[in-house]
């Protein structure tokens, strides 16, 4: 059963406020957990993308990266972990509420993002040893190369443009967050898993396809290929991938999701619309 769009902001602002009250080694662990998930969905994304631009051209090549995705939000929200691209719309939406401070939106979003870069590190270390190398060798696999070459062009191309390739990550990352978001309101608009599932799906699908930008996925795909041997210093990702993306992230969360929805219900968030305690945890991502 479908939730009315008054009551989807409403819980994602009793949401917000639960995630902004967890404290800091629960930000810690479920953002570990978050940031080990997104980097799953990306490494599925990697292998079973390797090798079909050559066959079936790149349109499907990012269809089917889009497609296996979701995967790593999809545990996310189930299993209620933290994700600081849906911290970026959560806790805002609970701060004009009234639920929440700015103060605990700032202290949120740092240790869940530390959280989520732990993450993403430990797996990404996990597949170094794992699928990319053979047997634990120096010589890459098919699917190792592929992550070398995503890394080269999540930060080289944006380098050699310069401050047009600061626009243009910054651009994607707003995008990125904006469809992420968009999943995590229609996650919150069921009550039943398949629906939740299926809310989820589609926006993640099509910002990845759409080879927009998401920092936490970043966090795990840049430091795999470097580890792999890919030609990008930790300066250069930082400075013309990670930074760009991650204000982007946060603007498109916070304002053109989170502001906009707020905005847009405000009136309608009276006391008649009823909170679902039991469901926040749940629901929230």
């Amino acid at each position: 059963m479908a939730i009315k769009p008054a009551e989807i902001v409403n819980l994602a602002g009793d949401a917000g406020r639960y995630k902004a009250d967890l404290g800091i080694p629960n930000f810690l662990v479920r953002g570990f957990m978050g940031g080990t998930f997104i980097a799953a969905g990306a490494t599925l994304a990697t292998v079973c993308s390797t090798g079909l631009e050559a066959s079936l051209g790149p349109g499907m090549k990012a269809f089917v990266s889009g497609a296996v995705f979701p995967v790593g939000l999809v545990a996310i929200v189930i299993t209620g972990m933290s994700l600081f691209t849906s911290d970026t719309m959560l806790i805002p939406v609970a701060v004009f509420q009234g639920k929440t401070t700015w103060k605990k939106v700032g202290s949120a979003w740092l240790w869940v993002y530390a959280g989520n870069f732990a993450g993403s590190l430990f797996w990404a270390y996990l597949m170094f040893w794992g699928p990319f190398r053979k047997y634990g060798t120096a010589e890459l696999s098919v699917f190792g190369q592929s992550a070398v070459a995503m890394a080269q062009a999540k930060v080289l191309p944006y380098a050699a443009a310069g401050v047009a390739g600061l626009s243009s990550a910054f651009a994607k990352g707003i995008a990125c967050n904006l469809l992420v978001n968009l999943a995590i309101l229609l996650g919150l608009s069921a009550d039943n898993t398949t629906g939740k599932v299926l809310g989820i799906w589609f926006p993640i699908m099509a910002f990845v396809a759409c080879g927009f930008e998401h920092s936490v996925a970043n966090m795990y795909i840049v430091p795999a290929g470097m580890m792999l041997g890919a030609g990008v210093t930790w300066a250069q990702f930082l400075i013309w991938n990670l930074l760009p993306v991650t204000l982007g992230n946060i603007l498109g969360g916070m304002v053109f999701v989170g502001g906009a929805y707020s905005f847009c219900f405000k009136g309608e968030l009276s006391p008649a619309i009823q909170s679902r305690p039991a469901l926040v945890e749940r629901k929230a991502a």
